[in-house]
């Protein structure tokens, strides 16, 4: 099983912007699972951590991967 990808949304902030992240990461076979108060996603499906941050970039949402 890979390592879950934890990305940091700064602007996520409601039900609206959880929903479109959502819509936004289905095609790529994400269930993403978050954290409105810290503000991150964390996503376990076999992807590169590129690819997800692509796919919100896409929508308006700058996402960086957190590695801590």
């Amino acid at each position: 099983m890979t390592a879950p990808i934890i990305l940091a949304v700064p602007d996520m902030s409601c039900g609206h912007c959880r929903a479109s992240i959502t819509k936004a990461l289905a095609p790529l076979g994400v269930d993403p699972a978050f954290d409105m108060e810290t503000r991150r996603v964390t996503i376990t499906a076999d992807i590169a951590a590129d690819t997800a941050i692509a796919a919100l970039d896409k929508i308006g949402f700058d996402a960086t991967q957190v590695t801590d």
